[in-house]
């Protein structure tokens, strides 16, 4: 039986996925196959290589820091991200807070990562390099529209995974897995909306016009996900696990207590439920959602 765990995106709203991971690793709970989008992978990478409480540090200690990121880096020319590239996937990760590549790359199992082509506007699925320094694969799935520039992976463009495959539990199935947990970053009902802003940026990429119809058709792609999702979850073929609410909570949250507080959630939700995956990916039955 093989298992798997996706992670979705959400910036620092993933912080509740952090808490689950932690969880899981003081429950020795490893899967076998793990997919992240954008800050879901960006964060799933130190699960994979079992450093428990690296994501909250890394969170806490940098999001008042502006090499991390701010508007300075977004109109520094040699930067253009809101995120300082050279800082969150090189400094930090090299230096600051060392990320164990020799860990992860002992990871017996598959990591991924959804990107999004920008020529194409499909969701592509890449296995994180782990001897790529730059974590180039990683800065890919985050790069979001306008906030980031094009990140080019064998001369070919990306965007975030999640303008393409925001849950991508289906590629977990397609890859050979038979018990997939999915771990959220919104809470139960929530929809996702098209709004002004998408709009604006949608306008924005005219020229590149595959990642505007995804801008465009984004929020009608994730709630027929999550509809398709629940239709799993009542089968018996997925563990959901999402937060009690993240309203109020910004993508770029600085508030300490809300990080706090939301890393906590998913410490605790990951520590409820870790006996029922302990028994899920052991094959047991499990009662419909």
């Amino acid at each position: 039986m093989k298992t798997g765990i996706v992670f979705e995106g959400g910036a620092f709203r993933t912080v509740f996925s952090c808490g689950v991971m932690d969880a899981f690793l003081e429950n020795d709970i490893m899967p076998d196959y793990m997919i992240g989008v954008s800050a879901g992978a960006a964060y799933g990478v130190s699960y994979a290589s079992r450093q428990p409480g690296r994501n909250y540090k890394l969170i806490t200690t940098y999001c008042h820091d502006r090499r991390y990121m701010g508007a300075g880096n977004l109109i520094n020319p040699r930067n253009r991200s809101y995120y300082g590239l050279k800082f969150a996937y090189d400094t930090i990760p090299n230096e600051l807070l060392p990320f164990d590549y020799d860990a992860f790359n002992n990871y017996p199992g598959e990591f991924i990562a959804v990107v999004t082509n920008v020529l194409t506007g499909k969701a592509e699925y890449l296995p994180v390099d782990a001897n790529d320094r730059k974590n180039t694969i990683l800065q890919a799935t985050c790069a979001l529209p306008l906030l980031f520039p094009f990140i080019y992976i064998d001369g070919t463009p990306y965007l975030d995974g999640g303008l393409s495959d925001s849950i991508p539990f289906e590629k977990a199935f397609k890859d050979g897995c038979d018990r997939v947990v999915v771990v959220l970053t919104r809470e139960p009902g929530y929809q996702k909306h098209t709004g002004h802003s998408t709009r604006a940026v949608a306008r924005a990429f005219l020229k590149y016009p595959e990642v505007a119809k995804d801008l465009m058709k984004r929020a009608k792609r994730y709630n027929k996900c999550l509809e398709r999702l629940e239709k799993y979850e009542k089968e018996g073929k997925v563990i959901v696990i999402r937060p009690d609410s993240t309203k109020g909570f910004g993508r770029m949250e600085r508030n300490l207590e809300k990080i706090n507080a939301l890393y906590q959630d998913g410490y605790q939700k990951g520590l409820d439920i870790a006996n029922d995956v302990k028994a899920f990916y052991s094959g047991s039955p499990v009662s419909a959602g």
